[in-house]
């Protein structure tokens, strides 16, 4: 069982990132990276990170900082501030690491990462998810997970409203 603790040291700087994911780290364990807002955790939010867990050792997932969801989705958003959303992320059992991150796209904190596999949605094509050019030139891959039907955080702030 995770504790608050064990839940925290999940969440960690680009900085811990830097220190933690060497050569050496990626040489012993298939680092998984895929990222988003997840402002509130449903359904296919638990499928889409359970499958992209299930394709390495280490699962990262570098999180939209608050800034940078209310750049991408508008004011109101995000409903969840960073550190909930990421301390909600991080109790997840195939969750290892959470990553906030301040800007508009993930692309800095996957060169710090360097993952062998980059993971996004099925709303998604592989060709155009931030920082497929730089996975596949160190020979690692980018997987798309297909969504699951009807469940989306926009969908439900507006059956709330």
């Amino acid at each position: 069982m995770r504790t608050f603790e064990d839940i925290q040291r999940r969440i960690i700087s680009v900085e811990e990132a830097g220190r933690i994911f060497t050569p050496s780290f990626r040489k012993r364990h298939r680092i998984v990276f895929t990222n988003g807002c997840f402002d509130l955790i449903h359904r296919g939010h638990v499928y889409y990170l359970s499958k992209a867990g299930e394709m390495g050792d280490v699962l990262v997932v570098g999180l939209n900082s608050d800034d940078s969801v209310r750049r991408l989705k508008g004011t109101g958003r995000p409903l969840n501030p960073q550190q909930a959303r990421a301390e909600v992320l991080a109790s997840l059992a195939f969750v290892d690491y959470v990553i906030v991150f301040h800007e508009d796209t993930p692309l800095n904190l996957i060169l710090k990462v360097r993952p062998h596999v980059l993971v996004k949605g099925g709303d998604y094509s592989a060709g155009d998810v931030v920082g497929y050019r730089e996975v596949i030139s160190w020979n690692g891959r980018v997987e798309i997970v297909p969504l699951l039907e009807g469940y989306s955080t926009s969908s439900m702030i507006a059956r709330l409203s």
